[in-house]
């Protein structure tokens, strides 16, 4: 059974559980002598938008790839749904990632398929599904992300913004409870970045997908995380957690990520 957390509303007496999709403990990441990051512990619960903040060279892509069973930490635990991830075979890893889907920076499609053909490959190699619901299925995905009617587009004949939809879809073709994505809104223009953002909402309200994201685009982490962790490069720790909204007004947050948080204004204009 998967940890949970206990949360009240205040205008509601009863209490709900909200299940720990992820729990990170006391992890430390090292490349040889040199250490990235040390001691860093954090929840990431059901329904959550989790951004991993920071400056450069903190960490933050590389945490991800140690959540996402492509770089394993050199102390510390990593549970999904209550599983140790790390404390088990190569196969073990794989059947538990088959509730995760990721979206890379560049969105990672491949340029000689089309775009259901992309988002039906996961499908046909975990799935046994016949053609026609694989290509049903991936019509549904585009559709949810967006893109219904571009299912025998090539990515080199659609924009950037809706490549990374697409690369989104494809995440999403497993029905996977956890979404990694590695900077979203990176090379895109403030509308195509704010569609996105917009995007991602719907789908953490509509299917309760959690979501963790690798992000420096301040607008983004103010419009959409409810929850997150600050890198910071200098302590080689996490110096802030919580909701970014809640963070850059708070005294007590680390003068790091303060002005981090705090450069360029928060969310987007009015």
């Amino acid at each position: 059974m998967s940890e949970a957390i206990l949360t009240a509303s205040p205008n509601v007496p009863s209490v709900t559980e909200v299940p720990v999709r992820i729990s990170v403990r006391g992890l430390t990441v090292a490349f040889g002598a040199f250490v990235l990051m040390s001691d860093i512990s954090f929840d990431v619960l059901q329904g959550d938008i989790f951004m991993i903040m920071g400056g450069s060279g903190c960490g933050k892509s590389t945490l991800l790839r140690v959540l996402m069973g492509l770089k394993k930490p050199t102390k510390g635990t990593v549970q999904y749904n209550g599983k140790d991830f790390w404390n088990g075979t190569e196969s073990y890893r794989n059947d538990l990632m088959r509730d995760v889907g990721v979206l890379f920076q560049n969105g990672a499609l491949w340029s000689s398929m089309t775009l259901a053909e992309n988002v039906a490959l996961p499908l046909q190699l975990y799935t046994d599904l016949d053609d026609k619901a694989i290509r049903e299925y991936a019509s549904l995905k585009l559709a949810l992300a967006g893109l219904a009617g571009f299912e025998d587009y090539y990515p080199s004949e659609i924009s950037g913004g809706m490549r990374k939809r697409a690369g989104l879809a494809r995440a999403l073709a497993l029905d996977p409870q956890i979404l990694f994505l590695d900077e979203p809104s990176a090379g895109l223009d403030p509308v195509s970045s704010r569609l996105l953002d917009d995007l991602i909402l719907e789908l953490r309200d509509s299917l309760g997908t959690t979501f963790v994201i690798v992000s420096h685009e301040l607008a983004s982490i103010f419009a959409i995380a409810n929850n997150g962790i600050f890198l910071d490069a200098q302590t080689r720790t996490a110096t802030a957690h919580g909701d970014p909204k809640k963070l850059v007004e708070d005294s007590r947050t680390e003068r790091n990520a303060m002005l981090f948080l705090t450069r360029g204004g928060a969310g987007y204009p009015e």
